[in-house]
């Protein structure tokens, strides 16, 4: 009966001690967007788990305009209810200045010089990293060479917007179910606003004058949408105002679409042949132009960033390092292969052989992420730091309101020039409220 009594008394402090253990592991709830590089990212949770036992990671995956929404109103509110944000290049200096996000400290095993300095500097705020890059892109032009070689035409690099209309009327063939063209036209500051400000940059426009005044309702910006709005109602897919990179992405790789100006990261899902019917089809080429090549192809990098309002600020850096590390693309290249690394981080990627072997978007990706500008991406002088948006608070709201009349513009509900002007008037209501001018 002792005997018993002993063995029961063991086993019950045992059943303490690993419920204690269990209770003891951290939680990290990471809030992310449910594009390709971050599913996969969720696949290797139990080898960052493996490593940090005490570590236990939480997943909330959604669409980037939701997922945008999510983390604004939660670091706003200091709500601490994610560990981990996935953000950009426009959040990170804003809010890393109000102190709403904490410093990534690198050491020299993370190796922070690697990264690409047109990523580094803009994650951070006097010279000070408040986000880390899990993956970087800038735009380009996707195109099939099969289609293009056929029509007798080309595609060069900076080709004029004329140019790329041209070759898009020339392959379009929607009896067989191919599109000459497919741009965003999803609405959002993120989605079609982005898209569409990269080229209305080319043709000479720009968000605010040197006084702040919004300049949407310019003869350049009218040029532009114009231009945007004939180009995808005659040569691009049906419902195009509905589409945005995950929807794009699946009709490229069902061979849909001849031609798609977007993120330098689809070329790797794109070339994929586990993924892409026409991976050995695609060629790449940088971005049109119009007036000037200013602020013609866009900087971005999908980011992992700790909140200051996290209660497990240890670990989440603990995560964040380790994702963005040279370690993890080399995981990712051991298990998936080479061409399937996040891209567009670190220097080291590109220098490794294995990656330009693998990836022959490699060239074209880095040069276009390299000519992007953020400091000069208008023809005229702006007072704004950013190619596909202007990195001030208030432009989250402009870019959203903007996006919703060229999705209707785009959709056939309303004229670009009424689209314009009531994207104009929005943004002068914003300015004036945040007492940019009277």
């Amino acid at each position: 009966m002792l005997s018993t009594r002993k063995t029961l008394t063991a086993f019950a402090a045992c059943c303490t001690a690993l419920s204690m253990s269990a209770h003891a592991a951290t939680e990290l709830t990471i809030a992310t967007v449910n594009n390709g590089h971050m599913i996969e990212m969720q696949k290797f949770s139990e080898v960052f788990e493996k490593q940090n036992p005490d570590i236990k990671l939480n997943w909330v995956t959604l669409e980037e305009g939701v997922l945008r929404q999510r983390v604004t109103t939660d670091i706003a509110t200091k709500g601490g209810q994610f560990d981990v944000m996935t953000i950009g290049m426009y959040e990170t200096p804003i809010w890393g200045q109000k102190g709403w996000l904490n410093e990534i400290k690198t050491d020299a095993a993370y190796d922070a010089d690697d990264l690409l300095p047109a990523m580094r500097a803009g994650l951070s705020v006097d010279g000070k990293l408040f986000a880390v890059p899990f993956y970087g892109e800038s735009s380009m032009v996707m195109y099939r060479k099969d289609l293009v070689d056929k029509a007798g035409m080309t595609v060069p690099d900076r080709a004029t917007w004329g140019h790329i209309r041209d070759v898009a009327a020339a392959i379009h063939d929607p009896d067989n179910g191919v599109y000459g063209i497919c741009l965003r036209g999803k609405p959002g500051w993120g989605d079609n606003t982005a898209f569409v400000t990269t080229m209305a940059n080319s043709f000479g426009a720009q968000w605010f004058d040197a006084d702040w005044k919004p300049q949407l309702n310019s003869p350049e910006w009218n040029h532009a949408v114009s231009f945007y709005v004939d180009l995808l109602s005659s040569y691009g897919p049906p419902g195009s105002s509905s589409n945005s990179f995950n929807e794009i992405l699946a009709l490229f790789n069902e061979g849909k679409c001849g031609m798609w100006i977007d993120a330098t990261i689809a070329a790797s899902f794109i070339t994929d042949p586990k993924q892409s019917k026409v991976h050995d089809k695609v060629a790449f080429a940088q971005s049109p132009v119009a007036v000037t090549d200013r602020g013609a192809n866009w900087l971005w990098a999908w980011a992992l960033a700790v909140p200051s309002a996290t209660k497990n600020a240890e670990a989440a850096e603990k995560f964040v390092k380790w994702a963005t590390s040279k370690e993890y693309i080399q995981l990712v290249a051991k298990n998936n292969g080479w061409a399937s690394v996040p891209t567009g981080t670190r220097q080291s990627t590109y220098e490794t052989q294995a990656f330009l072997d693998a990836a022959s978007f490699a060239e074209a990706e880095l040069a276009a992420i390299n000519s992007a500008d953020p400091s000069n991406s208008t023809q005229n002088p702006s007072p704004y730091i950013g190619v596909q948006f202007a990195a001030i608070p208030e432009f989250q709201a402009i870019g959203i309101a903007t996006g919703q009349q060229l999705s209707s513009a785009l959709a056939g509900k309303t004229t670009v020039e009424k689209a314009l002007q009531s994207a104009n008037k929005s943004a002068d209501r914003e300015m004036r409220k945040s007492g940019y001018y009277k």
